[in-house]
């Protein structure tokens, strides 16, 4: 998985400097804030705010209202999506909810159970 996670990271991040990581193992529940890039591979409950990166990593369930530039998903999101910049979506992620953004991206093998706006940029 660490060599699947650096794959995702080189290939869609424009940034390769991650600012934290809530790994596998951890729950956190309320409002989280950065800037930089975060990494989530357990379990969070919540709100998620930021102008940069968020990463779902594969085996993450989070369960959210996200506003990012840009939201990278491979694990199990349940919520609205808002990006400035893009939504990218990889197996096997599972959403359900909407994504509002200028651009979405969804690969073969994802489960996708919702709606999606595209504004005007």
């Amino acid at each position: 998985m660490a060599i699947a996670n650096a794959n995702l990271l080189q290939d869609d991040l424009l940034s390769g400097h991650v600012t934290a990581i809530l790994d596998q193992g951890t729950h956190f529940e309320g409002k989280l804030s950065f800037e930089g890039t975060v990494q989530i591979g357990g379990d969070f409950k919540g709100e998620i705010f930021t102008k940069d990166t968020i990463v779902i990593n594969e085996g993450a369930s989070v369960t959210a209202q996200i506003e990012a530039d840009t939201i990278i998903i491979s694990g199990r999101v349940e919520g609205n999506l808002f990006a400035r910049r893009r939504v990218i979506m990889h197996p096997p992620a599972i959403f359900k909810g909407t994504v509002t953004s200028p651009s979405l991206r969804i690969d073969e093998g994802v489960v996708f159970e919702g709606a999606s706006y595209m504004p005007k940029s």
